[in-house]
């Protein structure tokens, strides 16, 4: 091969190869999806991006993320056109994007006129830079939507949501005046802070607000701190994970976590945990309710405005200025409230008193009412609406007699709307000739009517007396159809559902589980609950808190029974069933590969560290064990009976004690003594799970002939792991490892578990790791390394 040729191929080469930078002159083609800007890492990349076949942004975006993650756009509302488009790094040192016609979309403010290159950082940075290595302009300083590590938001800079293109949306992260980090939601008519709580005060949120510095950012490990006092860290924090703080265009500011081996993204931190706090996300008039997402809704006497977008509300099938104040009715909603937006507060009225200020209010659309104090908020706006069992107050809809339907419209099932048919005209009965039919035909058919009239009245008289118990939202009929949130179920419809509590499921201390089908079509478990020792309105207040509760590993509790001496659970149906089947079980036909044990160990870790952690409510599960862990389709774990250590009976000696424990060898010394009990007894069970994924058999079918104890037979077993590991002998581990895997599992990650299990198992509780620490473990381990097949 000729030099000529060698030289020609290496400036071929060249000339393919993605570059970090641009010199003065150089520039980017929207034709050339080739030329593109990467970082030397090879982690993020600059150039055109295509959003519509003609229509293009200039963007940065991470390389290896399964689909498209845009961290930074410089024209997000203004796309460039698919030919003659270019970005370039002029002679005057500033970065410009032109369309095809020449026309500037976008141009960077660098003065100086020494600048040398535009260049792409590792950090995901986009930069101009002199000779002497000065940056004089960088991306960083413009966020749109997205917060990198080491990216800081300041008095000047802000994050805005993006929907899509040519429309960014109505939410916001800045520092307010009173230089606080928050969330804001604004439009044209209405604006508001949702986060932190607008409830609260500054300090009741801890906040500081006092000092004049306005910095925040995100360290490469996942720790968040603001000078107002703002601190928070992702569930997996530690290094070696890029992550991204993003504000998304559901209005909740999520930050999000990249599994390099797969390039998906998991969430490790959420600012709103209830999403319907979120204001405007179901828009003006909409209602925010959980089925169990949540889900948005129009109330009676509204539509939605669009049909493909939920943020543009609903809009009123009236005028309201056309109703008149004597003829105004009002429709109960029940435990909902349309925050904000008060024409005025009055304390201590009667419901009427309070109907009466809306009616003589023109521009009132509603009022909630609380019946406890009589508070009632008169409201001319009806945004950030929101429905949830166990609110204190109701909302009145101000509507036309004329209004008389109470359909909802969901957002994700969009049945067609056809036009309704026009009403039959009935034409009078006309007298006939004395050779037709006489006029007492009139008499016979008005007999008929008062006969159907009368017995329609008496139907529905026996229906209002002695119908079963409802849930409060179907009181509105509208409202029957969003009923699936946390309710109370009667006795008669899980009946109905279960066929009579036909189908067993499941066996456990706390009671039998049934598979049943509600009237939503909704496949769920029916656990029946024995020795509950609280009263009603106890027994219902830990269910409301356990109802609020939402995790992707936790079972979703949907609603609960309580009538007379039954006291049932209705949750999600969980298709693959418990981990000990799937783990323990002697079939042939199917067995839990390495990757699926290590994914349930990180999602059970996941669950419980919310319960420890994130909950409202501080919830001990006190029985961690295979048979509470359910496996969906895809084999992600879900842990359910969480709570119910506070719903039953747990007084008592050792007889109460085996209840608690369910299946020997998972309960932590410290119920055997006087010790508090406290989140680490659920850290020990999770330390014989983790040994149980790795082994493929129960610890407790390990006692030995000799009649020793589990206890003991657990603590030697420890003691041995602890003593190989600390003698640098790792090559035993293929001795432990579940046979019938073959040895394909990854070493790496066997190691960890037994690591973190020895830790898990300490006899001292306060020397346990917390679930937080084991999250972070678990993630910090590199999957792709140190994987062997032990034969």
């Amino acid at each position: 091969m000729s030099p000529l040729f060698h030289l020609l191929f290496l400036s071929l080469f060249i000339s393919t190869k993605a570059i970090n930078y641009l010199d003065l002159g150089a520039f980017l083609s929207v034709e050339d999806p080739s030329r593109v800007l990467k970082s030397l890492s090879g982690t993020f990349t600059c150039g055109f991006h295509n959003i519509s076949p003609t229509a293009f942004t200039f963007s940065i975006w991470f390389s290896n993320s399964a689909n498209y993650t845009e961290v930074w756009a410089a024209n997000r509302n203004r796309p460039v056109y698919g030919v003659g488009s270019i970005f370039k790094l002029r002679r005057d040192g500033n970065l410009v994007l032109k369309d095809f016609d020449g026309g500037v979309i976008w141009v960077t403010n660098v003065s100086r006129q020494n600048a040398y290159r535009a260049e792409l950082l590792n950090s995901g940075n986009l930069v101009i830079k002199d000779r002497g290595n000065i940056t004089l302009w960088q991306s960083f300083a413009y966020p749109t939507d997205t917060l990198l590590p080491n990216q800081p938001i300041t008095a000047n800079t802000n994050l805005i949501a993006f929907r899509a293109p040519l429309s960014s949306d109505y939410y916001k992260f800045y520092f307010d005046d009173n230089y606080i980090l928050s969330l804001r939601y604004e439009n044209p008519n209405f604006s508001t802070i949702y986060w932190p709580n607008p409830v609260y005060t500054v300090y009741g949120n801890g906040r500081v607000s006092s000092l004049s510095r306005k910095y925040g950012s995100l360290d490469p490990n996942g720790l968040f701190t603001s000078s107002d006092g703002l601190r928070f860290e992702a569930s997996d924090l530690g290094p070696q994970t890029w992550r991204r703080l993003t504000l998304d265009p559901d209005g909740n500011l999520r930050l999000y976590s990249l599994n390099e081996f797969d390039g998906s993204w998991s969430v490790s931190w959420i600012a709103v945990s209830q999403h319907c706090r979120v204001h405007g996300f179901c828009g003006e008039n909409g209602i925010c309710m959980y089925t169990p997402e949540p889900t948005c809704t129009c109330p009676p006497g509204y539509k939605m405005n669009d049909l493909s977008n939920w943020s543009k509300g609903c809009g009123p099938k009236y005028n309201i200025t056309s109703i008149a104040k004597s003829k105004a009715r009002f429709v109960n909603l029940p435990n909902s409230d349309y925050w904000g937006s008060d024409i005025n507060v009055t304390k201590s009225l009667s419901l009427g008193q309070c109907k009466k200020i809306c009616r003589n209010h023109v521009s009132c659309k509603g009022f909630e009412y609380q019946p406890g104090n009589g508070d009632c908020y008169a409201k001319d706006l009806l945004f950030n609406g929101r429905s949830r069992l166990g609110y204190p107050g109701d909302i009145y809809l101000k509507l036309p007699p004329s209004i008389k339907d109470a359909k909802l419209l969901f957002p994700r099932v969009l049945t067609p709307i056809c036009q309704s048919k026009e009403p039959e005209i009935m034409l009078p009965l006309q007298k006939k000739s004395a050779k037709g039919r006489t006029p007492w035909a009139y008499l016979y058919w008005f007999s008929f009517a008062i006969f159907v009239i009368e017995l329609f009245f008496i139907s529905f008289g026996y229906l209002f007396l002695f119908r079963n118990e409802s849930s409060p939202l179907e009181k509105e009929e509208g409202y029957k159809l969003v009923s699936s949130q946390f309710r109370r179920y009667t006795y008669k419809e899980l009946e109905k559902a279960t066929k009579k509590f036909k189908d067993v499921i499941g066996h456990g201390g706390s009671g039998v589980v049934y598979k049943g089908v509600l009237r939503d079509s909704r496949v769920a478990a029916m656990k029946r609950l024995d020795e509950v020792n609280q009263g009603e309105e106890e027994f219902q207040a830990e269910l409301n808190v356990i109802g609020q509760i939402y995790h992707m590993n936790l079972v979703r509790i949907w609603g609960f029974c309580s009538e007379k001496s039954h006291r049932i659970l209705v949750t999600e149906y969980v298709e693959n069933g418990s981990l000990d089947k799937a783990l323990f079980g002697t079939g042939k036909n199917f067995l839990l590969r390495w990757k699926q044990r290590y994914n349930i160990a990180a999602g059970v870790a996941k669950g419980l560290a919310y319960l420890h952690h994130e909950c409202l409510e501080w919830v001990i599960h006190c029985d961690i064990k295979p048979e509470n862990i359910l496996l969906d389709r895809d084999f992600e774990p879900k842990i359910t009976d969480f709570g119910l250590a506070k719903l039953l009976h747990r007084r008592g000696g050792n007889s109460v004690l085996s209840r608690i424990r369910g299946t020997r060898g998972y309960i932590a010394p410290e119920w055997a003594t006087n010790l508090p009990i406290t989140a680490k007894v659920d850290v020990y069970s999770y330390g014989i799970l983790l040994l149980e994924l790795v082994i493929g058999v129960r610890v407790s079918d390990w006692v030995t002939d000799n009649g020793e104890g589990v206890n003991m037979v657990l603590r030697s077993l420890v003691m041995m792991l602890n003593e190989k590991l600390t003698n640098d002998e790792p090559s035993f581990i293929g001795e432990i490892v579940d046979p019938r895997l073959r040895g394909d599992f990854n070493l790496a990650e066997v190691i960890a578990c037994v690591k973190l299990a020895i830790s898990c198992l300490e006899e001292e509780h306060s020397k346990r790791p917390s679930m937080n620490f084991v999250v972070q473990t678990l993630h910090s381990v590199n999957a792709g390394a140190n994987f062997q097949r032990y034969t």
